[in-house]
């Protein structure tokens, strides 16, 4: 499991470009260590994924790893329909891991930066 994705909101090309540099730049010197990067061109788009729902989901998986979707939302006491909704959008966006046998988030942490 990853510690920590990182959510950019905004920016340019210019600032991926770069970013993807400094990957690359690190990755020469020997720095094998993975940085995971969740980009949004805006905040309607981290909106879209992350919802004042989906991040209690996130919270309450983090804490409570759970056996299958249908187990989540009888904890979460939500409709299995919206959870499995729920679910599938973080699952796409890379929070949520449904590989061996159960589901769990990927990460501990989330840390965003929103470019003006």
């Amino acid at each position: 499991m990853s510690d920590e994705i990182k959510i950019r909101v905004g920016g340019a090309l210019k600032d991926d470009l770069a970013a993807f540099t400094r990957a690359w730049k690190r990755i020469e010197a020997g720095d094998q260590q993975q940085e995971r990067i969740l980009s949004f061109e805006s905040w309607e788009g981290l909106a879209s994924v992350l919802t004042g729902e989906r991040y209690r989901l996130l919270r309450h998986l983090h804490a409570h790893p759970a056996k299958s979707v249908n187990a989540l939302a009888q904890s979460l006491r939500r409709q299995y329909r919206r959870v499995h909704e729920d679910v599938s959008v973080l699952e796409r966006a890379g929070l949520i891991d449904r590989s061996g046998g159960e589901v769990r988030t990927t990460a501990d942490k989330l840390s965003a930066v929103v470019v003006l």
